[in-house]
């Protein structure tokens, strides 16, 4: 692969390259290319949602073409997001959340091309660099192994299950390397 490199994308950049992420959403995840749960459409509807979120931010690898992509955004304080949350909710999330100190990971995404090569862990630490909120979640798929897999390589900790089918995850509070 060649080298990669990273870019921060400003909101308005990121709706500018929609088309392009969307492209990549379904090369990274080939069974997603339909029209049913989670295909390209359903990115692209999740994705003007997320973009317009506040504090969104988002980073790209690019080696002659997307390579890679995150991005995220800091969650409502109103606690919407947790609706789906079957569990409880530990009293610091809570907390943080009340505050308005929660950053949430949307979508991470990276080539098969570019897997295992460190791509997805150099565009974390771009993200999180910009961001101090000590609460730090995602959620994903119940059946999303390989996303389930780069958490656990990066230490974070299961939080619980949401409705339907999927997992909420947590950053431990240490401050990234």
């Amino acid at each position: 692969m060649p080298e990669v490199f990273l870019r921060r994308l400003s909101r308005w950049q990121a709706e500018q390259q929609r088309e392009a992420v969307a492209d990549l959403y379904v090369e990274a995840f080939p069974g997603s290319g339909g029209v049913g749960q989670g295909g390209r459409q359903d990115f692209l509807r999740r994705f003007e949602h997320d973009v317009q979120q506040t504090d969104f931010d988002m980073v790209v690898a690019d080696a002659a073409g997307l390579v890679g992509c995150l991005y995220g955004y800091r969650a409502e304080r109103s606690g919407e997001w947790w609706e789906g949350f079957r569990g409880v909710l530990p009293a610091e999330v809570a907390e943080q959340t009340a505050s308005g100190r929660v950053f949430r990971l949307g979508e991470l995404m990276v080539a098969p091309a570019g897997r295992r090569t460190g791509v997805a862990a150099r565009l974390r630490t771009l993200l999180l660099t910009r961001h101090t909120s000590e609460v730090v979640v995602t959620v994903i798929k119940r059946d999303d192994d390989l996303g389930r897999e780069v958490l656990r390589a990066w230490d974070w900790r299961e939080l619980g299950e949401f409705a339907p089918e999927r997992e909420g995850w947590l950053r431990p509070p240490s401050p990234l390397p």
